[in-house]
């Protein structure tokens, strides 16, 4: 019996200790509980030195992040929550060991999410789910998250980092970010107010932002076309192109609020076609003027590489736009003189619920002659 019960105080009293040693079955299993502890050791740190909102209650690490519902200036707040990833634009990354800018990307992909519904960003989580913990990517990946989000006032709340060695293969991880924040009940902006005549401002993207990258790499799997080189007529390597930072439209949305804003799009996946019917009431269309803004090079480059047709390239990538803005029609100079490099690309009209635009009936050197009309309809996903 002695045997039985003398044991016990000593397996209790190693479980006393502050930084239990780790199994090392556990760590030929695919998990490194000491490698993460070192790690959100050394993120927690870094937090620190950010500037804290007084709204956030406690440090990075608990069970669950606390902020404190308080919002000076707001009579009827409304919380606007939106959860996004970054998508196989990862695998780039990857490719190249290049990870920081991805880190901004999921965050500002984030802010522009709840932007356009009118709302300021509070707090954001992320999840990271990897095979195995890599010093270098946790620390770039970590570090582009805490520079975004100091960068647009959004405090990092909490996030979840999990070691999957039976769900991803080495090299391969994922990276989702949530994100909430508040805009007053009567400044919503909901689309509900567009009107025909409306008119749609472009603002233009950063690339390719964060769409489209599936397809980018069946092009590259094709072509072979190496990351690190340059494309003719190209002056930065083809990966630093497609790896280019997610643009953050918040300060220019939040310069559109002095205006009679009727709508905003981010243009994600499903182009610009299918996000901006995402803001159109029923009864109304959209006229899309292509020949009004100029499309960035690598769009025509991917078309020509991947023999992918306009009209396709329109409702898989932004084409070089990366937020819309729908105003009245007399707003459109002080627009343009106050917010400067903007497009005029086509106005909202009185028709069943479609976007009308513009297709080349030949190659991509043809973009700017004969062109068709030809109409998208919105699909039956949201």
């Amino acid at each position: 019996m002695s045997s039985l019960r003398d044991p016990k105080p000593q397996a209790f009293s190693s479980l006393s200790c502050p930084v239990p040693e780790v199994s090392s079955r556990y760590e030929e299993a695919g998990v490194s509980l000491g490698l993460a502890r070192q790690l959100k050791s050394q993120l927690f740190v870094r937090s620190r030195r950010q500037p804290k909102d007084p709204r956030c209650l406690g440090e990075l690490g608990g069970f669950a992040g606390l902020f404190r519902a308080r919002f000076p200036g707001y009579r009827k707040p409304v919380l606007v929550a939106s959860t996004d990833g970054v998508g196989t634009k990862l695998a780039l990354a990857t490719a190249l060991q290049k990870y920081r800018g991805v880190g901004q990307d999921l965050v500002h992909h984030c802010i522009n999410d709840i932007a356009v519904v009118g709302a300021k960003p509070l707090f954001f989580l992320d999840y990271l789910g990897v095979a195995r913990l890599e010093p270098r990517m946790f620390q770039e990946l970590l570090g582009g998250i805490l520079t975004a989000c100091r960068r647009w006032n959004c405090t990092l709340l909490g996030g979840e980092t999990a070691q999957l060695s039976d769900t991803f293969q080495p090299g391969h991880f994922e990276l989702v970010g949530t994100i909430v924040g508040v805009v007053e009940e009567s400044q919503r902006i909901d689309g509900s107010k567009i009107q025909p005549g409306n008119i749609l401002v472009g603002l233009p993207s950063h690339g390719l932002h964060t769409n489209g990258y599936t397809l980018v790499r069946k092009i590259l799997e094709k072509t072979g076309f190496p990351l690190t080189e340059k494309p003719p007529g190209f002056r930065r390597p083809l990966g630093e192109i497609l790896l280019a930072v997610h643009r953050c439209y918040l300060p220019e949305i939040q310069i559109l609020r002095r205006f009679q804003v009727r709508g905003l799009a981010h243009i994600t996946g499903g182009g610009l076609p299918e996000n901006l019917l995402r803001i159109l009431p029923e009864g109304m269309g959209i006229e899309l003027w292509l020949q009004s803004w100029p499309v960035p090079r690598i769009f025509s480059w991917l078309l020509q590489q991947g023999n992918l047709s306009w009209n396709e390239a329109y409702t898989v990538f932004n084409m070089g736009i990366g937020l819309v803005a729908v105003l009245p029609e007399n707003q459109w100079e002080r627009c343009r003189q106050t917010l400067g490099r903007v497009f005029l690309i086509g106005r909202v009209i009185r028709s069943r619920r479609r976007v009308v635009h513009l297709v080349p009936k030949k190659s991509p050197e043809d973009h700017h002659n004969t062109m068709e009309a030809e109409g998208v309809e919105p699909s039956s996903s949201r």
